[in-house]
């Protein structure tokens, strides 16, 4: 799950995202956080905080990609403009044996290998996820990339001992 915000208090609007994961009764494990400058959208929007968030679940994808509109619809998310501000976006990136390009559901996320704040993340908490490449095929503007702490608790990183546990279930990241 890629998560991210760029109005409000950003760090509580993913703590609380992570928190609406966790409430899922799924083990959940989350990369460090990014601060990253916005891509697409109009101008003059602040910054994003990024993050992925690995979960165990048992879920179908449409009923996680309602629970993720609901995580955003509860921080206050309206919809105005393609790629505009908001105070919370959270995408299915992957699915463990999921595929779909409908366009309510496009799984794996149609983007996420041209984006940065996306692979930088999801880089920390599984590395095989991402091209070896990356780095030399991705754009990256001089300061519109930088980690900037994590969410610790039951939420760190995969690997950390505070992380949440593995499980049997198929994974969304």
């Amino acid at each position: 799950m890629g998560i991210g915000s760029n109005l409000g208090d950003r760090w509580a609007h993913l703590r609380s995202a992570i928190a609406g994961l966790a409430e899922l009764d799924a083990d959940v494990a989350v990369s460090p956080v990014y601060e990253t400058a916005p891509v697409g959208g109009p101008d003059g929007q602040g910054p994003y905080l990024n993050c992925v968030a690995r979960i165990d679940t048992s879920l179908e994808p449409r009923e996680l990609l309602g629970v993720a509109q609901g995580l955003e619809n509860r921080a206050g998310r309206v919809r105005l403009e393609r790629w505009g501000p908001r105070p919370l976006d959270v995408d299915i990136l992957l699915f463990e044996g999921f595929a779909s390009d409908d366009p309510d559901l496009a799984v794996p996320h149609p983007r996420m290998y041209e984006r940065a704040f996306v692979l930088a993340p999801l880089e920390d908490l599984d590395a095989s996820l991402v091209p070896e490449d990356w780095h030399a095929r991705v754009v990256v503007e001089p300061d519109s990339l930088r980690r900037v702490g994590e969410l610790l608790g039951p939420f760190a990183a995969a690997g950390d001992p505070r992380s949440a546990g593995g499980g049997e279930q198929r994974r969304g990241r």
